[in-house]
């Protein structure tokens, strides 16, 4: 089944690369028209060609999600660019794993901070949306104990649970709220690609651990997204949904 959301309006931040990018073209190929951010402008420019080349708006817009004022000047930046938000994806992070004050403060800035900033940026355009959405992008370490990146995992629940009290807050404004946590996900110049050379240990760990054989793919998580920001997911608010090929099990 094809799923078609000709005509919505839709900012991926952090959507340059990896899940971002996937859900972004994902979101183009359905019909919509696409804005992504992130800190890179040559990925973001080879990304806004791709996404361009399904026939809908294309933007792309440099913006350092840790920066407080950055975030709101590129959501009122896109929202021109679009005609308006109906969606809204916070997939950033700042991969904060050591336990350390750099780490907490990278992934607090990027993962969680950027994630309410643009949603209170976004929310004038998406109450006139009627029927917009926000998809959060967490990950299964903010669902368990995760010893090895003790910042990345805690500000992940934190993002979890913002979903909830998101998508309890807003529901009377007609907003849905979602998110996926992803589990290992493989893409080139990902943190799993390079551990599979500079970590095989580790890569042979997490390999191991899913029942499945293999790592997942940027596209089987922007599938899901794709669900849940359609009108096929109307019915569907405060879910977190593992995309992880079992890994948890």
């Amino acid at each position: 089944m094809k799923i078609d959301i000709t005509g919505r309006r839709a900012i991926v931040a952090g959507g340059s690369r990896g899940i971002g990018r996937a859900i972004a073209l994902a979101f183009a190929e359905a019909g919509a028209g696409v804005s992504i951010c992130a800190r890179g402008a040559e990925a973001l420019a080879a990304t806004r060609d791709d996404i361009a080349r399904h026939g809908g708006i294309a933007h792309a817009g440099v913006c350092d999600l840790s920066d407080a004022a950055a975030v709101p000047c590129y959501i009122e930046e896109a929202a021109g660019a679009l005609g308006g938000i109906d969606i809204l994806v916070n997939n950033a992070s700042g991969f904060g794993t050591s336990d350390d004050e750099a780490g907490w403060a990278v992934s607090i800035s990027v993962d969680l901070l950027a994630t309410v900033r643009a949603s209170r940026a976004a929310l004038p355009f998406l109450e006139k949306s009627g029927s917009g959405a926000i998809l959060n992008i967490s990950s299964i370490s903010g669902l368990r104990a995760t010893p090895r990146t003790p910042p990345y995992a805690a500000v992940k629940a934190a993002v979890i649970e913002y979903t909830l009290t998101q998508a309890a807050a807003l529901a009377r404004k007609g907003i849905r709220v979602n998110g996926i946590a992803p589990g290992s996900i493989e893409f080139p110049g990902g943190t799993w690609a390079r551990a599979k050379s500079t970590n095989p240990d580790l890569y042979g760990r997490i390999l191991r651990s899913i029942p499945f054989g293999r790592l997942g793919r940027p596209e089987e998580v922007a599938q899901v997204a794709l669900f849940l920001c359609s009108p096929l997911a109307g019915w569907v608010t405060g879910q977190n949904i593992a995309v992880d090929g079992g890994q948890m099990l």
